[in-house]
C-alpha cells in the first residue's frame, strides 16, 4: 500500500512540476531588446529578430558595439550571407521555440557567415592582429562589428573580394564536409540532388575539384547555371525522375531529401553511399523539414544495417583547417561562388523574404557599409 501511495504521488507530482518548469520556462525566456532601452555609448547598427515570425520581425537597431573577449576577434564585418537556418530560426514554430527561446528568442542576433577586417583581438589569440583580411563564422554576423573565436576563422585569400568569401563558410562546410562523410575518390560517379543552392552549387564545384564524375538535378530554369559550375550531366527534375534511371552512382549528395530510402537504393551502386545532406532549403515548410529530419535519423541508421549501401548523416561543424581548404580552392579558382543578390544591412527582411521563396541560386549576400546601411 504505501507503494502505491507514492507511485500515485509520484504521477500526479511529476506532471504538476512539468507544466510549473514550463511556465516559469515560458516567462524567463527573453532578450536583450528589453533591456536596451538607452543609447548605447558605442553604438552599431545590427540587424536583430526580438520576436518570432515573417521577416516583418527583422529589425536594423542601433545597439552597443560589442568587445572581444580574451579568446575573442572582433571584426570588422564588410559583408556577410544568408542560409537556410537565418530564415529557420525567425519562424514562430515549436520546435523553433523548444530550443532558442519559449517566450522570445534567447538571442536576437542573426547571421552566421563573417567576412570583414580584424579591428581587435583578445589578449589570448595570436594567429591574427588589426587589419587583417579574415572570413568565416560568426553568431551575429549581420552587423557592423561582431566577435567570434579565432578558431573559427581564416584568412582571406587577398584576390577573392569580401564578397565571395562570406557566400562560403557554411555552405562551403556543409559541401565539404558531407562529400567527405562520402568517402568520395577520384573517377566515382556522383549526383548531386539539390544542385543549385548554396550547398549545392559549391557541392558540384568541389566534387569535380576532386576528380568526381558529377550528374547535378536541378530545375529547367538552372540547367544552364550547373553545367557553367562544371557538371558533366544534367538531370531537370521537373522532366525525369533521377530514381527511374537504369544509372547507378557511387555516391549521392542529398540537399533535398525528397525521395524515399528505397527509391534512391536503386540508383546506388552495391557499396554506394547516401549522404543526407539537407532537408530542401529555406523555403520547405517547417513541418516538412521536421519529417525530413526526423526520417533522416530513424531511418538511416537502420537502413544502413542490412545493405552493404550505406545512408551516412553528419553535422556540420565550424573547422579552421577546412575553411582554409576552402580558402584554397577558392583562391585557385577550382571553386567559385555563385552569388544570386546583393543587398545592404538595412534590407535584411528583403532579403529573407527573398530567400524564403526558395529560388535562390547559389548564395544571397549582404554587404556592409559602416554607417550608411539604411
Amino acid at each position: 500500500m504505501r507503494l502505491k501511495r507514492i507511485l500515485k504521488w509520484t504521477a500526479s507530482a511529476v506532471p504538476l512540476a512539468l507544466i510549473l518548469w514550463g511556465f516559469v520556462a515560458y516567462w524567463m525566456s527573453t532578450n536583450d531588446c528589453t533591456r536596451d532601452v538607452s543609447a548605447p555609448n558605442n553604438p552599431m547598427k545590427a540587424i536583430r529578430y526580438c520576436e518570432y515570425g515573417s521577416p516583418d520581425v527583422v529589425k536594423l537597431d542601433e545597439i552597443e558595439k560589442p568587445a572581444p573577449e580574451d579568446n575573442q576577434v572582433l571584426i570588422k564585418v564588410r559583408a556577410a550571407s544568408l542560409n537556410a537556418f537565418d530564415a529557420y530560426v525567425i519562424r514562430d514554430t515549436w520546435l523553433g521555440r523548444l530550443i532558442f527561446g519559449l517566450r522570445k528568442p534567447r538571442d536576437a542576433r542573426l547571421g552566421q557567415d563573417v567576412a570583414g577586417q580584424v579591428e581587435a583581438v583578445g589578449k589570448n589569440e595570436t594567429q591574427f592582429k588589426p587589419g587583417d583580411e579574415v572570413f568565416g563564422i560568426s553568431r551575429g554576423a549581420l552587423a557592423e562589428y561582431a566577435c567570434t573565436p579565432e578558431r573559427a576563422l581564416a584568412a582571406k585569400p587577398a584576390n577573392v573580394s569580401f564578397e565571395q568569401v562570406a557566400s562560403l563558410p557554411l555552405a562551403g562546410l556543409t559541401a565539404l564536409q558531407g562529400l567527405r562523410e562520402g568517402k568520395i575518390q577520384a573517377g566515382q560517379k556522383v549526383l548531386i540532388n539539390g544542385a543549385t543552392g548554396g550547398v549545392g552549387t559549391f557541392a558540384v564545384q568541389i566534387a569535380k575539384s576532386l576528380g568526381a564524375e558529377v550528374t547535378a538535378v536541378c530545375s529547367t530554369r538552372n540547367l544552364d547555371l550547373v553545367r557553367s559550375i562544371g557538371a558533366d550531366h544534367v538531370i531537370d527534375y521537373t522532366k525525369d525522375d533521377f530514381t527511374k534511371s537504369d544509372e547507378r552512382y557511387d555516391v549521392i549528395f542529398d540537399n533535398v531529401c525528397n525521395h524515399s530510402f528505397a527509391e534512391r537504393r536503386h540508383v546506388l551502386n552495391p557499396k554506394g553511399i547516401c549522404v543526407l545532406a539537407g532537408m530542401g532549403g529555406a523555403g520547405v515548410k517547417a513541418s516538412e523539414a521536421i519529417g525530413r529530419i526526423a526520417g533522416n535519423i530513424f531511418t538511416a541508421r537502420a537502413s544502413s544495417l542490412f545493405t552493404d549501401q550505406k545512408f551516412a548523416q553528419y553535422r556540420t561543424k565550424s573547422s579552421k583547417q577546412d575553411l582554409t581548404l576552402l580558402a584554397d580552392l577558392i583562391r585557385t579558382g577550382k571553386i567559385t561562388p555563385v552569388i544570386d543578390r546583393r543587398y545592404k544591412l538595412g534590407e535584411a527582411p528583403e532579403a529573407l523574404r527573398y530567400l524564403n521563396e526558395g529560388h535562390v541560386r547559389g548564395k544571397v549576400v549582404i554587404t556592409v557599409e559602416q554607417g550608411n546601411n539604411i
